[in-house]
């Protein structure tokens, strides 16, 4: 009887679990532009609600979604830029660009040094110093070569707040000691008390007070 009453056992499991199914495995849907018996039209594409909306959609202004004036880019930005769009663009641009473009833009992140196929050019020579500031928003929109396209990562502003950073980064090779209001160009490296740990931050030293150097007569 015991021998039964296990058979017995057996069959019901494998009777329920033959009723299973893997809708991750064998998904109900169809494929695009398929028939469809289930609506009275046969489409299986069907239009969109109305009030839809896409995402970042369209407002009409062109040049905000593009960066071009026609077919070729403009060099302006589509807004004013405050203090707080290159803080957020600082930001974006640690986030996206300097992995492969480095913190200053000069091409040496970390992707590269450690045997990426190309290396990214500098944002410091010649060519891209005068590239229009469209022309570096569609960059990162479209992406270029071996870069790919950030458009679905980046909301549209932060891609132009990226660009109005990049364009500081480039502006900053050429500062000179009023642009820094009296700091030395380039600043002096830190000095630190501590290193740190990784865990913890460097403890940098306060900077002396030197007396005022007499002037010679």
């Amino acid at each position: 009887m015991a021998n039964w009453r296990k058979l017995a056992l057996l069959a019901a499991a494998v009777t329920a679990l033959g009723g299973c199914r893997l809708d991750m495995h064998v998904q109900p849907r169809q494929n695009p532009l398929s028939r469809s018996d289930f609506f009275p039209d046969q489409r299986a594409a069907r239009p969109l609600l109305e009030g839809t909306v896409a995402r970042e959609q369209y407002d009409g202004d062109t040049y905000l979604h593009t960066g071009k004036l026609g077919n070729n880019p403009g060099d302006y930005m589509p807004f004013s830029v405050t203090k707080a769009d290159l803080e957020r663009g600082r930001v974006q641009y640690n986030i996206f660009c300097a992995p492969c473009h480095s913190r200053v833009g000069d091409g040496n992140g970390y992707i590269p040094s450690r045997g990426f196929a190309r290396k990214p050019p500098s944002f410091h020579i010649e060519r891209l110093e005068k590239a229009p500031l469209g022309y570096i928003f569609g960059v990162i929109t479209e992406g270029f070569g071996i870069m790919p396209d950030y458009a679905s990562q980046i909301p549209v502003r932060d891609r132009w707040r990226i660009v109005a950073y990049i364009r500081a980064l480039q502006l900053s090779q050429h500062a000179t000691l009023a642009d820094a209001g009296g700091h030395a160009v380039p600043s002096p490296a830190p000095e630190f008390e501590l290193p740190g740990t990784g865990a913890t931050l460097p403890q940098i030293k306060p900077p002396s007070a030197e007396p005022p150097r007499e002037e010679s007569k």
